[in-house]
């Protein structure tokens, strides 16, 4: 095809597509996928070879959110039976950082649910990150805490933090429909707050709210413009209690084409698959490694994940390794950019940047770090998604079905006294 030749060719030289190429990605046929595919492979080979990142979120605070994000479980109002905790403690959190590390995580991304922290939240993260980077040297801590006040940017940077995640998620023509109590030109002030301050900034969306094709190429132009270090892909998981619960209109297909638009307009950045993978790409996810480089290990905030092992094996039977400690994650015309400004980009360890995250997954309302799905089930029903994870699901749902067995509210890890999967 034309189209995926001259989008590679953009691609190589980090030369914006048209918009008219990106709506026609979106647009093209399922037998044209594999092309499409393989097309934003080579652009993601090109910058980030065969290596995947791994990025481990830590759920400080859940639930009891006074924002109104209709994708998310935490959400003031919302009926969804998620675990609801107040702050952990700096040993608490950096003990489940060490599970995410111990499988293989390089960046720890520390998520609180709420509009925003207050001075004394800021303290309080800046002794979590403390003790999480003397405990795991050479790690990455990102924070995602919601719109944040003048200021704290660069406190959170003096107490150690390398990035920080606050999702766009939708365009801005839609974003009032998604949430009312705050608004896209508040959620565009604190990326550029965080970069402002030296932070690798960490920017995302999520599909699959009802958005047109118009809305997802306009919010991934303005997260290239914005400069983001990483861009978070995040899948709807519509979870009963939330006003998007019955909001299905992914399939694995539309997924990978959403992602491959993504990596052509950003094509030298961290994409990361994030909330939703498993629900919407399903048997797919390692294809989607070809166009993605980075994804979340184990659970989310609120959801659970499949198994930290599983994607590890995942990553290597899909013939793709794990970024190393040691190891560059940005190209380096990004890194020593990021350098320059203090940014994590110019680290060692690893210069990517934020696993945000969320989907109907997303981290707290005002903030965006990776998954803060609830769902309405029990305890039991962590079995029964698992088994839907694992068995045969529709590629399709009937009109207005609901179906909530596709996924699981987490019941372990950070604010349980269960072990974490990771």
């Amino acid at each position: 095809m034309d189209l995926l030749n001259t989008l590679v060719d953009k691609g190589l030289r980090r030369e914006l597509p048209t918009r008219e190429e990106a709506l026609a990605v979106l647009a093209t046929s399922d037998d044209e996928l594999l092309d499409v595919v393989a097309a934003a492979g080579k652009v993601r080979r090109q910058w980030f070879g065969r290596r995947v990142k791994l990025n481990y979120l830590v759920n400080l605070k859940s639930g009891l959110c006074p924002e109104d994000c209709s994708y998310c479980s935490q959400r003031l109002g919302s009926k969804a039976e998620i675990l609801k905790y107040t702050w952990l403690k700096p040993e608490e959190a950096s003990q489940a950082a060490a599970a995410g590390v111990a499988g293989g995580a390089k960046r720890v991304c520390l998520v609180a649910s709420g509009r925003g922290p207050t001075d004394r939240d800021v303290d309080r993260v800046g002794k979590t990150i403390e003790a999480i980077k003397e405990q795991n040297e050479g790690i990455e801590v990102c924070a995602c805490l919601g719109l944040l006040s003048d200021g704290q940017a660069e406190r959170l940077k003096d107490s150690g933090a390398d990035a920080y995640n606050h999702n766009l998620n939708t365009s801005e023509a839609t974003y009032g429909q998604i949430t009312k109590t705050h608004t896209y030109a508040d959620r565009v002030d604190t990326v550029q707050k965080a970069h402002a301050a030296g932070l690798s900034a960490c920017s995302g969306l999520i599909a699959g709210m009802g958005e047109s094709d118009e809305d997802l190429v306009d919010v991934v132009y303005a997260l290239r413009e914005l400069d983001s270090d990483s861009v978070p892909v995040n899948f709807l998981i519509p979870f009963e209690g939330t006003p998007l619960a019955k909001e299905w209109n992914l399939t694995p297909q539309r997924a990978l084409r959403i992602l491959a638009m993504v990596r052509f307009v950003c094509p030298d950045v961290e994409v990361r698959i994030a909330g939703g993978r498993e629900v919407h790409l399903r048997t797919m996810q390692p294809l989607a490694l070809h166009v993605a480089n980075s994804i979340f290990l184990g659970d989310y905030l609120t959801s659970e994940g499949q198994a930290g092992q599983a994607d590890l094996d995942m990553i290597a039977d899909a013939g793709f390794e794990v970024e190393g400690a040691g190891t560059t994650t940005l190209p380096a015309h990004r890194s020593e950019v990021a350098a320059a400004t203090g940014g994590c980009g110019s680290q060692g360890s690893g210069a990517s940047v934020c696993g945000s995250s969320a989907s109907a997954d997303e981290a707290g309302c005002g903030s965006a770090c990776g998954g803060c799905s609830g769902h309405s089930g029990h305890e039991a029903s962590v079995a029964t998604a698992t088994a839907a994870a694992d068995g045969p699901v529709p590629a399709q749902a009937e009109a207005g079905e609901v179906r909530s067995g596709l996924v699981a509210v987490r019941r372990r890890g950070a604010g349980t006294d269960l072990a974490p999967n990771a």
